[in-house]
């Protein structure tokens, strides 16, 4: 059953690097649109002007001095930018919100993976989103040695400066990893895991058999 039109729905994508999320994002919002639903899309870090100037040196690989405070202080800066710009005037319209990355990412990447906790992030969230949450996330999953490896190879296909996530150790995208596991076994309703190891007609069929039952 169809919502009424100016329903409006957050749907985030999560994953690690190179899990295919994007390309799924943008087919999703493909589908809505030809059924006559307003979509916007959104990045993290990034969407707005300002924010994609915070994307910048968030990943530029020259800036690998930067501190795991000053990322996630950088990282909510740009999301509380999205937010207030972009995000919740589209949700206030009635449109459908997709966003690629949210607040998730911070929890599983600087809490997770830089180890400064649950606690921080969940601070930070009061202050930048002040209580807004997806509806519905979608984590694309793919394993941390599957994921370094796609995102080096098109990092290498087409060379550009963000890359200083990709340049982590292994076993820092392995705790990446279990954090978002962990996520999705905490938050079950909200976050439901989609298989990103199949081809990709078959991750947006699978995409679309969860997201079909709220629009």
């Amino acid at each position: 059953m169809r919502l009424p039109v100016d329903k409006p729905l957050f749907i985030t994508f999560e994953g690690m690097d190179g899990s295919g999320k994007t390309t799924q994002m943008h087919r999703l919002a493909a589908r809505l649109r030809s059924m006559g639903r307003t979509v916007l899309e959104t990045a993290e870090p990034g969407g707005p002007p300002i924010a994609m100037k915070i994307r910048r040196i968030l990943l530029d690989a020259a800036n690998q001095e930067l501190s795991p405070v000053a990322e996630i202080l950088l990282y909510f800066a740009s999301r509380a930018q999205n937010v207030d710009e972009w995000i919740s005037p589209a949700l206030s319209r009635g449109e459908i919100v997709l966003s690629d990355r949210f607040t998730d990412s911070s929890l599983v990447y600087q809490g997770g993976g830089r180890n400064l906790g649950a606690d921080a992030v969940a601070a930070l969230e009061r202050i930048a989103c002040r209580g807004l949450k997806p509806d519905l996330t979608l984590l694309v999953d793919v394993d941390a040695e599957s994921s370094l490896a796609r995102a080096r190879a098109r990092n290498a296909a087409a060379p550009h400066c963000e890359t200083r996530l990709d340049d982590e150790s292994i076993e820092f995208h392995r705790a990446v990893w279990h954090a978002y596991h962990a996520l999705a076994a905490a938050e079950p309703k909200r976050v439901k895991i989609v298989d990103g190891r199949t081809d990709i007609d078959t991750i947006e069929r699978a995409v679309w058999q969860i997201v079909s039952a709220y629009v």
